[in-house]
Formats: structure tokens, sequence, C-alpha cells
């Protein structure tokens, strides 16, 4: 297997066979990511791709019961071959389950619905989609290269395609400006979406993230954990997503919270209260990308 660089994944593919289909991400230009800063985008050729799959066979065999597809955004190479790797993963792989791989809003959107219905007959079922917030101002601020409008037209055009969205959203991104903003933007933004899966990180960053460039000039102003936990309490007060499963429980978050939407929102805020008097926040030190 080769891999190129520091390969990044989705907490939930942990156990998952990982082969990188692109070397890098096409947009890496995120303010606050500085993942993949040390790599040129490029995507690879099919017969190298299809080498790795089948050493990856060779090795392992009936024991891969999921594969993620790496980097950035594997769903931008073209379909016919994206079709013809994922042919070759369920003819080699007797175990096989869920295939997934990160996909940003352009990705989905350039293909047509045609597309995206045929990857998922051929056994492509998630994609993780960074939405980071449903504030457009907060999108424009960290360079996104996605508009709200665009990141919701690509959830629903996910779910029309019978395909599975995981949108990852990030606490503190707005700053303590637009902390409601961010909050309550983000709770309509997975309203209309209606997602699979929800997952909150929360802002940590690298001294080489741009971002920082605003914090030294006063214009982000990072937030504190008790700020957090009302942009968390706001955001389960505004979101309506009956059955998205939702997740705080990353390894950068001051609070983890878990469950199913909207049916444990009760819960759940009534666990934000419990932390709140009890200020039970993660201590900075145990906190991690």
């Amino acid at each position: 297997m080769r891999y190129e660089g520091v390969v990044y994944r989705p907490p939930s593919e942990a156990y998952s066979l990982i082969v990188q289909l692109t070397v890098g991400c096409a947009h890496n230009g995120c303010t606050f990511c500085t993942m993949y800063k040390d790599k040129t985008f490029r995507i690879r050729p099919v017969k190298e791709i299809l080498e790795d799959f089948a050493e990856g066979a060779a090795r392992y065999g009936d024991r891969v019961r999921r594969i993620f597809l790496a980097d950035g955004d594997a769903l931008v190479m073209k379909t016919e071959e994206l079709l013809e790797i994922l042919s070759f993963a369920r003819e080699n792989f007797p175990s096989l389950g869920r295939i997934s791989s990160y996909g940003t809003p352009g990705d989905i959107l350039r293909k047509t619905k045609e597309e995206l219905t045929r990857l998922r007959k051929a056994g492509l079922e998630l994609i993780y989609m960074g939405a980071e917030s449903g504030c457009q101002q907060v999108l424009r601020s960290v360079n996104k290269g996605a508009s709200r409008d665009e990141i919701i037209a690509a959830g629903k055009k996910l779910k029309a395609c019978g395909m599975e969205a995981s949108v990852t959203l990030i606490s503190g991104l707005g700053g303590r400006k637009l902390l409601k903003e961010h909050a309550v933007d983000s709770a309509s933004l997975i309203s209309e979406i209606n997602p699979r899966y929800v997952g909150f990180l929360t802002l940590m960053l690298d001294e080489d993230a741009p971002i920082m460039e605003q914090i030294k000039r006063k214009e982000l102003e990072l937030l504190e954990p008790q700020e957090v936990l009302e942009e968390m309490r706001l955001f389960l007060q505004h979101v309506h997503s009956e059955g998205t499963i939702f997740r705080s429980n990353h390894a950068s978050n001051y609070i983890a919270l878990k469950g199913t939407l909207d049916g444990d929102i009760p819960r759940m805020l009534a666990q934000l209260e419990e932390i709140e008097k009890e200020q039970r926040f993660r201590p900075e030190r145990f906190r991690a990308l």
C-alpha cells in the first residue's frame, strides 16, 4: 500500500481500509485547516489505485468490512473511473460492507443525479461533507469555497440519490461576534438537509493556520468552554432534523454529547445544564484533533 504524506480520515473510519484516490485537497483554502498544506493536489492514476486495492485484498482479504476513499475529496474523480474502482473493490473484498469518502459541496454539485445514483448502486454509500457552519458570513470569512445555499443543495442532492450524508460543523468557528448566528444558522442548515449524521468538532488551531492572522488582529475572538456550551444549547434549541444521529464527542470537544434528533434533544439539553452547573468541561490538555 502506498501513502503520500499524512492521511486523514473521519473517526468512524478507524478500522477501515484506507486507499488514496487523490493526494491532498482540490480546494485547500479553508483558513482554519492545515491538513493538506504540505501536499500538491493531484488525482492518482487508476492503475496505481487498483494495485493498492489488490495488495490490500491479498493482505487482508475477507477481514475488510469498510473502505474509506482518501484524501480530501475523492469524489472529484471522473465518475467512470470511480465506478471502475468501486467495482474492483466489490469483487475483491468478499465481506465488504460500506464504502465512503469525503466530498466537498462543489464535488457533489458537479456530479449529475444520474452519476451519483450510479455511484450509490456501485457501493459508495456514505459521503462525509464538511459544512463547518450554516452562517454565510462565517463561510465567507473562513474561505470555505461554498455558500450556505450550495451546502444545502449538495446535502439534499445526496439524499435524493440514495446516499447517506455525514455533515460536520465546527463549534466556535464564528468566534464571539457571530456565536448566535453560527449556532442558529447551522441548526437551520441541518434542519433543511436532514442528513443521516451530524457531528461537531470544536475549533482547534495549528499555529500555521491562516486564520491565526485574524485572531492576532482581534477580528476573531476564540470561545471559552462556557461560550461553546451556550452555542451548543442554541443549536439544539433551534434544530429540527428527525432521525439524524448527532455526535459531539470528538477529542477536540469540551463537551461530549450524543443522541438522535429530535427525540434526544431534551435529554441533551438537560446534560448541558448539568455540565454548566458543575463546570465539567474536558481539560485543555486532553483535547486533540
